[in-house]
């Protein structure tokens, strides 16, 4: 006797479109010939299954190829206007919200500012976050002149850990902002006039920026990766699927030195309390370093980058001295580093390092690459010493098959992360949008016990 698999008719239609779609969005336009083998269907599903897609929108004629001796190939493509989606960053300075078509180009864009000082946990006032997406998300879609029941679905990455339950749907622990057990996906519904067949996706930011990088940017055609993210806080995506959604770790509160400073989190010694943006211009500061009044942590670590690293009068920021046409070193004076933004450099490239190798050790992934604002910065200046802390600190093997590396999508790659978070349901749901659940009467019993226990 065979055992079943479960699997129906509908659900291989289902497999099969998605495989089709999936393989245009990345290599498209195609051919109806060139799908086959590429997909592994035959050529009968693959003409069955465009023919679908063609009637409902979500592909379309894209020209054609000489074939060898026969006559043209039409090639097909992914409609760019079959379908939008919603990327949103709530980041350290500000909320970011994107509008894009189904092949990702940006249509609209606003940007709120969260307030720049005073605590944390105001900065990110959960009530001053709706709001600001509420309307956000309203001016993108009036801007590109999209109508709402258009949306795949809403995309957004947000700082902490995020649960689901039945009742509230996603819930955000952000411990670092203050949002405990946050239901921050019943709130959105709430206040966001969206229709309710708009599926929400909430996640944290670094995962939003693994899945992005994997996809588009320095991960594509790794097997395995760990995707850091570095901003005012530290976070991690690990991800061994590369079609696959990642998942997120609270790397940033490993502890790398006990009873060491004290974390925004409240612990002791965790690596973010070293690497994170905002702990690492707060020790430079006691250190007897003077970031500039009043600048954002973009502004301070900007100038703190550039007091360790003066350029050479007469250079841009980076560029080697005396390497341009007629360029005279000895015109005016040199800069001196700033021995102590050097210092505490120093000592956080030693800590990136050992957290690093904890990741080597722990996940052996084939790439370890790093986004975020801060991390961008900083990788280009003492990537390469991190990458050696990590080496002495990990095992010989991990860290001999673990390539380190910057990101390459910049710095507001989370809501193009974001974004993908919909549109990886939407592939896999066939390019079918959700339906609403028929309503289904209670069993007799469920009605006649509560009959009983209301009386």
């Amino acid at each position: 006797m065979h055992a079943r698999t479960g699997r129906t008719v509908r659900d291989l239609r289902r497999e099969n479109r998605t495989a089709v779609l999936r393989r245009l969005y990345f290599d498209g336009p195609m051919s109806r010939l060139m799908l086959g083998p590429a997909t592994g269907l035959s050529s009968g599903s693959v003409s069955n299954v465009v023919a679908e897609l063609v009637a409902d929108g979500l592909v379309e004629e894209a020209g054609s190829v000489d074939s060898a001796g026969g006559r043209p190939r039409t090639l097909v493509r992914i409609t760019p206007a079959s379908g939008f989606m919603i990327g949103v960053d709530i980041g350290e300075t500000r909320v970011r919200i994107e509008l894009f078509d189904l092949t990702l180009t940006e249509l609209a864009r606003t940007e709120r500012p969260l307030a720049p000082s005073g605590p944390r946990t105001a900065r990110y006032d959960v009530d001053l976050v709706v709001d600001h997406l509420r309307e956000g998300i309203a001016e993108v879609l009036r801007l590109a002149e999209v109508p709402a029941d258009r949306l795949i679905g809403v995309g957004v990455g947000v700082p902490g850990i995020v649960a689901r339950t039945p009742e509230d749907g996603a819930v955000v622990h952000g411990q670092t902002v203050g949002w405990d057990a946050v239901p921050f996906e019943r709130l959105l519904r709430a206040a966001v006039d969206l229709p309710e067949t708009v599926p929400y996706w909430i996640d944290n930011g670094a995962k939003t920026l693994g899945q992005a990088e994997m996809w588009f940017g320095a991960g594509r055609g790794a097997r395995s990766a760990v995707v850091v993210l570095f901003g005012s806080g530290v976070g991690a995506c690990v991800v061994t699927d590369p079609m696959g959604p990642g998942r997120a770790i609270e790397w940033g509160h490993l502890t790398v030195r006990v009873r060491g400073r004290r974390c925004r989190c409240g612990a002791q010694g965790c690596l973010e309390a070293y690497a994170g943006a905002e702990a690492l211009l707060e020790r430079w500061r006691e250190a007897g370093g003077v970031p500039p009044a009043g600048a954002d942590e973009e502004t301070a670590l900007t100038a703190m980058l550039a007091a360790a690293y003066p350029a050479e009068p007469g250079t841009e920021p980076g560029t080697n001295p005396g390497t341009e046409p007629g360029a005279d070193p000895g015109t005016a004076p040199r800069t001196e580093p700033d021995a102590t933004a050097l210092a505490v450099l120093a000592e956080t490239a030693e800590y990136l390092g050992a957290g690093f190798a904890d990741l080597m050790n722990l996940f052996q992934p084939e790439r370890i690459l790093v986004g975020g604002w801060a991390g961008l910065q900083l990788g280009t200046r003492f990537l390469e010493t991190v990458s050696g802390y990590a080496k002495e600190y990990a095992l010989s093997y991990p860290a001999s098959r673990t390539g380190i590396g910057l990101g390459t999508l910049g710095p507001e790659a989370v809501t193009v992360g974001a974004a993908l978070l919909p549109l990886v349901d939407f592939f896999a749901q066939g390019g079918r949008r959700p339906e609403s659940k028929p309503t289904t009467p209670a069993p007799a019993w469920q009605s006649a016990l509560q009959d009983r226990v209301s009386t």
